[in-house]
């Protein structure tokens, strides 16, 4: 075997679409090429380009994914990212809502200041061994639920194909020109313009995904899916955006979203026990509700194999995990078990072992970072 380096990404370098294409065309020869590597790279450049036309033509796009972009998107709405993370195949950065203090719009900060002191006093007071930067973080978190999906507040390192880029701008430009205008579509159509017009020159209108008729994956576009566990499992189930971005990071599990007729918003563990001070949460983050804030609940529908969502709970059925996708992951899990234990004795058993406790109590799992809840704790855990 003899491995060679064919490219590589090189920072603040910006390959031009015309030598991506020529790129693509290099690849392209690579299906049927008489002689070796070294002849295909020094063949004339006319006959190179001549393949990439003919192979953008006729539809077989893939050799185009062998060029990539590394796009820095800053001031991108949260809901843009998730659009893009859905999309599976890209390598991304984001700065983090659940470590960082974010700087939301002027109508959303005074709410998301006030609950971060709340929040930081009711942790506290529940969790006095707690240092205070570790109990502010933990405020932070759940003060983000405040912050709109379409605040312009993130940060993000987006790696992705020429092929891929090319196919989302098309489904882009497919969802301004056909989806219906409702509140929440008319609040994103402006985003995924300016996403096109910063890409614009890196666009190639053969490059687009007409012959497959595909569409932005995030949004679902049935309303009822029937639930069921085996093999494989399809379960539908209440989250909020938040815990959806979290949920984008198992890409071996297919996962979409639709907004519900009836608005409801999570409440976070450490005060729904507190009926003053939910009662106040809920006020406050109605008053945001045309803004679409991330502890919006939403429908949310997951499938998967049974290997891959234990592969989700080895992640998520942790204390250092977002609260509220631990529960999920917990309570899918349960489901999951009761589904099978009479008609699907291998999977029960295969299940069995990972639905004890935190996965730290998981066979062979060694944490190589415990947490201060431990496995005892984890799971009743507030925030």
């Amino acid at each position: 075997m003899n491995i060679t380096i064919l490219g590589s990404s090189k920072p603040q370098f910006k390959l031009s679409k015309e030598e991506a294409i020529n790129f693509g065309g290099k690849s392209a020869g690579i299906c049927y090429m008489p002689g070796d590597i070294e002849t295909l790279f020094s063949e004339p450049e006319e006959k190179t380009l001549r393949r990439a036309n003919m192979t953008l033509g006729s539809g077989h796009h893939s050799v185009f994914d062998h060029t990539t972009y590394n796009l820095a998107l800053e001031g991108i709405p949260k809901i843009l990212a998730m659009i893009l993370n859905n999309e599976k195949m890209y390598t991304t950065s984001e700065k983090s809502a659940r470590y960082t203090k974010m700087t939301p719009s002027e109508r959303e900060a005074s709410l998301y200041e006030k609950w971060i002191n709340i929040y930081q006093e009711e942790i506290a007071k529940e969790y006095p061994d707690i240092d205070e930067k570790k109990c502010k973080k933990l405020a932070q978190e759940n003060a983000r639920y405040l912050i709109s999906v379409f605040t312009p507040a993130t940060t993000m390192e987006y790696s992705v194909s020429l092929r891929q880029l090319n196919y989302i701008a098309h489904w882009f430009e497919d969802f301004i020109k056909n989806e219906e205008d409702t509140e929440f579509n008319k609040m994103l159509k402006p985003y995924l313009q300016q996403f096109i017009d910063n890409v614009s020159d890196l666009l190639i209108p053969e490059l687009n995904t007409d012959v497959k008729g595909r569409k932005i994956s995030l949004f679902d576009s049935r309303k009822n899916r029937k639930e069921e566990f085996g093999e494989n499992y399809c379960t539908t189930y209440f989250g909020t955006f938040a815990e959806y971005a979290q949920n984008q990071r198992h890409r071996t599990l297919q996962c979409q979203i639709r907004l519900p007729e009836k608005v409801e918003f999570y409440v976070p563990k450490i005060i729904e026990n507190n009926s003053e001070l939910k009662a106040e949460w809920l006020k406050d983050i109605n008053s945001l509700a045309d803004l679409y804030p991330q502890g919006m609940l939403i429908q949310i529908n997951e499938r998967g194999t049974a290997e891959n969502f234990i592969l989700k709970c080895q992640e998520r059925v942790c204390g250092c995990a977002q609260l509220e996708i631990m529960d999920q992951t917990f309570n899918t899990m349960k489901k999951y078990l009761a589904a099978v234990k009479d008609s699907n004795e291998e999977i029960y058993n295969l299940l069995l072992p990972y639905s004890k406790g935190a996965r730290c109590t998981y066979p062979g799992f060694k944490c190589s970072a415990p947490c201060m809840w431990g496995a005892k704790n984890s799971l009743t855990r507030k925030i």
